[in-house]
């Protein structure tokens, strides 16, 4: 059978103690794309590693400045060693935040050498710009918005009743009241910045200056960006400010993935084979309840062991078997690398 991959890579409040460490301290195919990334960040990556790599519970970690690019060399990373290690890239990118701007490096949007760059000039541009958070509530985004008070704005649909908001602490926190009295379920997020909201419109701002020194190209791969859910163009890859407002933003996650899960014939051998890079399994939970899934078209498999801790190399070789058996053009020493780099 041969079954389309799709990268999932996750964004802020996904972050998690000690996520892929276990791939870090035992498949060099991870740790080597890692290390390069924290290096190049000098010595706050010397930090970020230190922080990365604590026990829980490290609260550091909901601190965007540092889980932000934490986030981003993990996905980059993981999509680096899923392609070394099937033979093959994924066929299809999709980033949720800070997760959009790995699938572009992994696409070549910009450089490994320059990536460092575009995260340092990203903590810059919201280094005191705190005083905000981020909200995930379960309901439709029609439900939610009718009771949201001024400074409070969807900053993400995640999935059918899977919506995110952003804001002053202020406004989310009358917004959380209005919303838990209309028998919503309310959650806070792990975020001390309003991502995806008008109050980073300034972050975003600076941010554009920033890359604007950084070179820009158009996509190598096919990547589906949850900016604007559709397949990202060549003159939205090279523009500064395209991946500069996603600061300000909502991210249309749900409205992405469902595209690329509607249009997957409902039948045995076809459909998509998804690639949760989350430590929290949230890319794929709406995914289990699209037709496309339940039928077992498509499936859903995790690159990494999960919030209840586990094996990390065990988990991204059982994600390597379901390549091996669903791709025809997986190189034929997949299972036998895959077992050689995950055992302890």
């Amino acid at each position: 059978m041969s079954r389309r991959t799709v990268l999932l890579l996750p964004g802020q409040g996904a972050q998690r103690e000690r996520m892929a460490a276990g791939l870090y301290e035992a498949v060099p195919e991870f740790a080597a794309p890692m290390d390069s990334f924290l290096a190049a960040l000098g010595p706050e990556g010397a930090r970020l590693r230190e922080e990365w790599l604590r026990p829980a519970p490290n609260p550091s970690l909901d601190d965007a400045l540092v889980s932000q690019p934490l986030l981003f060399g993990v996905g980059y990373a993981l999509g680096r060693c899923v392609t070394a290690l099937s033979g093959h890239a994924p066929d299809v990118l999709l980033g949720h935040s800070v997760g959009e701007l790995a699938a572009a490096a992994l696409a070549g949007v910009f450089s490994p050498e320059d990536a460092a760059q575009v995260m340092a000039a990203r903590r810059t541009a919201l280094a005191g710009r705190t005083g905000g958070g981020m909200l995930a509530v379960g309901a439709a985004v029609a439900d939610v918005e009718p009771l949201l008070t001024p400074g409070a704005a969807v900053a993400a649909v995640n999935g059918p009743r899977q919506t995110v908001l952003a804001g002053p602490s202020d406004a989310l926190a009358r917004t959380s009241e209005r919303l838990a009295a209309a028998g919503m379920v309310v959650r806070a997020l792990r975020s001390g910045h309003a991502f995806h909201s008008p109050s980073l419109a300034g972050a975003a701002e600076t941010y554009a200056r920033a890359l604007s020194h950084v070179p820009l190209r158009a996509p190598e791969g096919a990547l589906l960006s949850t900016r604007t859910a559709r397949w990202l163009r060549a003159e939205e890859a090279t523009d500064p400010a395209f991946w500069a407002g996603q600061l300000a933003l909502p991210v249309l996650y749900w409205p992405a993935l469902r595209a690329l899960l509607d249009g997957t014939p409902d039948g045995p051998g076809t459909g998509l084979v998804l690639l949760d890079a989350s430590a929290d399994r949230s890319l794929t939970a709406p995914a289990r309840r699209h037709p496309s899934v339940r039928s077992g078209a498509s499936v859903v498999v995790p690159l990494l062991s999960g919030p209840a801790g586990g094996d990390d190399p065990g988990t991204l070789g059982e994600a390597l078997d379901v390549l091996a058996g669903h791709r025809v053009r997986t190189s034929p020493h997949v299972r036998t690398r895959a077992a050689q780099a995950t055992a302890s």
